[in-house]
């Protein structure tokens, strides 16, 4: 008698029931049916979505709906359009973005000497060889500097001249028909709007690119470097979330178009995507006098100051709440008045309120020294003071500041 198998005690092993046959040739029918569904439905999907791209007001129209757009298709393509711009701003700027590296001999507490170096970041102005930086990047007048371009060409570097008010300063290096960066507008800015930051980022990684946006403007700071030496406070400043690493400073922050529109200068210790990039627009005025003059040209007024806000006001019972309060510093000659300032030959003294730069106030959004700054050395502006309770128009002629 032969062996059966007792999953069915109808049939051996060697044969298949013919109930058993039937089922699995259903098996096999079921699961091709559903690959060809699958795959039909798959071609369908995509011929669909090429449907709606053509056909979508037709269809919306007979299905008594207002809007057929494919929201994945709209976010791929703003994704890449905006990758795109990102791509192209830098391009555009790269080639006169250059690195800035500093050398300055040092003795140790053994009588040895070593070479101390830094690095920070610089874009070309002028063809001939004029750079922007910040003020910080080359305060060292012990040291060399070098100029690194894109293409890895190295040029000695002198400094031209610093601005007096603003962290900015300019280098010279012996070179022609270098690429030049284009300057964008900075009040026109808005929060929100897309930034990229393009530097030496720890002086170890040249035209590195980071993007963000910008996060808020008019922002004040006290600034100072590593070790926490040569404070200075900052003001009108741009806030970005593009990514400012040591090494950045003085390097550009430019918008989509690939313009620079701020000068990176800080960045806030211990917080995540906080920097700092000084407007343009506030760095115009010493471009222009540096290109006419070879040296940055300020007007001042001559008066230490402290800003009037409402807080401050209430705090010491002023009877108004903007504008320029004249103090003296709390070192030994920091006077309130400059003696033969502009504001001193105006009559200007300590206690008197600035209250306005020919009609425009001065408040939180535009400082004395901001305000100061539209005009020429030689210019003889109006300013209102409030002196002694009494409101009063005064003349001044501004002057170079030394």
């Amino acid at each position: 008698m032969p062996t059966l198998d007792y999953t069915d005690p109808e049939m051996g092993k060697d044969r298949q029931p013919r109930n058993s046959r039937k089922a699995t040739a259903q098996m096999v029918f079921v699961l091709l049916m559903t690959i060809v569904i699958f795959i039909a439905g798959a071609l369908g999907g995509i011929g669909g979505v090429m449907l709606l791209s053509a056909n979508d007001n037709e269809l919306a129209k007979r299905l008594g709906v207002d809007d057929l757009t494919i929201p994945t298709l709209t976010s791929q393509r703003v994704v890449l359009e905006e990758s795109s711009a990102i791509i192209d701003a830098t391009n555009k700027v790269s080639d006169a973005v250059v690195s800035v590296t500093t050398k300055q001999s040092m003795q140790d507490l053994f009588g040895q000497i070593y070479q101390a170096q830094g690095a920070g970041t610089g874009f070309i102005i002028t063809s001939d060889g004029l750079v922007l930086t910040n003020k910080h990047v080359v305060e060292n007048q012990n040291a060399t500097y070098t100029v690194v371009l894109r293409d890895g060409k190295t040029y000695d570097a002198k400094v031209q001249s610093v601005d007096p008010f603003n962290d900015i300063a300019v280098l010279k290096i012996d070179a022609r028909n270098l690429p030049v960066v284009e300057l964008g507008d900075s009040d026109a800015l808005k929060v929100g709007q897309w930034a990229v930051a393009v530097g030496n980022a720890l002086g170890k990684f040249q035209n590195t690119v980071t993007a963000g946006v910008i996060s808020a403007k008019d922002r004040k700071i006290e600034a100072s470097d590593s070790s926490g030496a040569n404070q200075e406070t900052l003001s009108n400043l741009l806030q970005t979330d593009a990514a400012i690493n040591p090494g950045n400073s003085g390097g550009p922050l430019i918008n989509l178009a690939g313009q620079v529109i701020g000068i990176n200068t800080a960045v806030a210790q211990g917080a995540q995507g906080i920097g700092f990039a000084i407007p343009i627009n506030s760095a115009k005025s010493a471009i222009d006098s540096i290109k006419k003059t070879g040296r940055i040209v300020r007007p001042y007024l001559g008066v230490r100051y402290i800003p009037v806000t409402k807080d401050f006001a209430k705090e010491n019972n002023l009877s108004v709440d903007y504008g320029a309060l004249v103090v003296r510093g709390n070192g030994i000659g920091q006077v309130a008045v400059v003696p033969g300032s502009p504001a001193d030959k105006a009559g200007i003294v300590e206690n008197d309120i600035i209250l306005e730069v020919k009609g425009e106030k001065i408040d939180e959004n535009n400082g004395l020294i901001k305000l100061i700054q539209q005009y020429q050395v030689g210019q003889e502006i109006e300013l209102k003071v409030l002196s002694k309770g009494q409101e009063k128009k005064v003349n001044v002629k501004l002057e170079e500041s030394k």
